[in-house]
């Protein structure tokens, strides 16, 4: 996906503390997360690259904010966006 289609998916999307983004990738199973902003958010979004915190470590990024609980993925291997429920893959 390119960094206009993720873009345009979060402008037209509101996230519910209940739900997780699913993300599909081109060579990887599928994983639930949020995509978070770091201080280097505009900077990863330029180069599509984004900052995403797994379901399972959620609670502790919650509690920290630190951004080390989070991994870096390229928006070119996403193949779709959607919001699930929390529940979903677990």
């Amino acid at each position: 996906m390119t960094t206009e289609s993720i873009e345009k998916f979060f402008e037209s999307q509101t996230i519910p503390a209940n739900k997780s983004i699913r993300i599909d990738f081109k060579k990887r199973n599928a994983i639930l997360g949020v995509i978070v902003r770091g201080n280097d958010y505009e900077d990863l979004k330029s180069k599509n690259f984004w900052r995403v915190v797994m379901q399972s470590n959620f609670e502790t990024w919650e509690r920290s904010r630190s951004v080390d609980v989070a991994k870096i993925y390229s928006g070119s291997e996403f193949t779709r966006l959607s919001i699930v429920a929390n529940t979903e893959m677990v």
